[in-house]
């Protein structure tokens, strides 16, 4: 596991709260007991073909297995997953509905949507499964092979760039690295990454910020040119492509995560069994070496230190909205 969630660990015991308070224990006991006894939702907050989508249904075939019910992937894309994540804050805390996104549901849209429509209180992290970089890719015909060539370029003449929507990893990305570098290229959002990866590919749009996952085939196929990843590290799939900071963007980093959440109030018998489930299968061998090939790391948290990863989160992205006054309705 991470360091990072090793030193938080400790932070994040006062985020989780009292989830089962207003139950009471013998409520709590027959329902944990029968559970499951139905289908079980998971929420996806983007279209399919995303980081999230990919690595959810990796999990949900051996899920099935151990929990002994189908698990139904949802995909409620809209409003920077807003849509999806408030339909899982008002559901009941029953175990049978569950959030399945990117740590910018609680960590960036809070601070840049000036309307949310659920408080981040309402939802319960479960656990980290993933973490993953954004990779700044562009069309080849835009003849662009170093950040730096694309700097001197957006100087030059008017570019656009493509992310997965308003407010998502890729967005605030870009911004910040815009602010960073002093350039500006103008953003069209799309929803989801795979949509707007397709627009890159056909040179609709000439370049975007998007999920290493849902671009590295097309990287690794020539149809792309990979300039830099986003985070702290370089890709384990992409070797010879630099982190920004590396490509000359001092100090730039931006890491991101996939995570589970419930709403608040599920009990913690079934939290731990369907995090138990979750984290069993994403650790399976197969699944590893396919989420390592798509630039996925598995993380496998708990709740304590998934809370505690998103609060230190929520604060650093909350100081770069407001740095480049992003706002949106």
């Amino acid at each position: 596991m991470p360091r990072r969630l090793a030193l938080v660990r400790v932070a994040a015991l006062a985020l989780i709260g009292c989830v089962n308070a207003a139950l009471p224990a013998t409520a709590q006991t027959a329902s944990s007991a029968a559970w499951p006894d139905h289908p079980i939702r998971v929420v996806l907050p983007f279209p399919p073909g995303g980081p999230s989508d990919i690595v959810m249904r990796l999990a949900a075939d051996k899920m099935q297995g151990v929990l002994k019910q189908p698990i139904v992937i949802d995909n409620k894309p809209g409003a920077g997953g807003n849509l999806g994540s408030a339909e899982v804050a008002r559901a009941a805390a029953d175990g049978y509905t569950w959030l399945f996104g990117p740590d910018s549901l609680v960590t960036v849209n809070p601070h840049v949507y000036r309307q949310m429509p659920f408080k981040v209180e309402q939802l319960m992290p479960v656990t980290i499964a993933t973490q993953f970089n954004q990779t700044l890719v562009c069309n080849p015909a835009l003849g662009v092979r170093t950040v730096a060539d694309l700097i001197a370029k957006a100087k030059s003449e008017s570019l656009a760039y493509a992310s997965g929507g308003l407010g998502v990893p890729g967005h605030l990305s870009m911004e910040l690295l815009q602010s960073m570098a002093g350039f500006q290229m103008r953003h069209i959002p799309y929803k989801g990454p795979a949509p707007a990866t397709q627009d890159v590919l056909g040179n609709q749009v000439p370049c975007g910020l998007l999920a290493g996952p849902t671009v590295l085939p097309h990287v690794r196929a020539g149809k792309l040119v990979a300039l830099a990843v986003s985070g702290s590290r370089r890709s384990p799939t992409l070797p010879d492509v630099p982190t920004l900071a590396e490509a000359g963007i001092a100090g730039y980093q931006a890491d991101f995560t996939l995570v589970v959440f419930a709403p608040r109030g599920v009990a913690e018998p079934i939290v731990g069994r369907f995090r138990q489930a979750f984290v069993e299968a994403l650790s399976a061998p197969d699944v590893v070496e396919k989420l390592r090939a798509g630039d996925q790391t598995v993380v496998g948290s708990t709740p304590a230190e998934a809370a505690a990863v998103l609060a230190a989160d929520s604060k650093k992205w909350g100081a770069v909205a407001r740095r480049i006054q992003l706002g949106l309705d």
